[in-house]
């Protein structure tokens, strides 16, 4: 994960994915009013095993499904992601819903 600190509620957010052959780069996230931050490396984690797994093949979209439910974290009180993958995919395709900024 790469974060660059902007201030104690803002930061911004991306990740970085290396197969063994090719290296892919997620986009970068405004998050604009940080509630938790506890939880967020877990969460990109969780992200990208079930992206690695889901996604069969597709190591840009994983990388990018992590870095977007983590980002989701990071608005959320407590150490667990309690976001769907419908919210981590809408994120994903730039609907923010007021959480973050793309």
């Amino acid at each position: 994960t790469l974060r660059g600190s902007v201030s104690a509620d803002h930061n911004t957010w991306s990740g970085i994915l290396y197969n063994g052959e090719k290296f892919f780069h997620a986009p970068v996230y405004q998050i604009t009013h940080i509630v938790d931050r506890v939880g967020g490396g877990d969460s990109f984690m969780g992200g990208l095993i079930y992206g690695l797994l889901s996604f069969h093949g597709d190591d840009q979209k994983a990388l990018n499904f992590a870095v977007a439910a983590s980002c989701l974290k990071h608005t959320i009180h407590g150490d667990f992601n309690l976001v769907s993958v419908e919210e981590v995919e809408q994120l994903m395709k730039g609907d923010a819903s007021g959480r973050v900024v793309r």
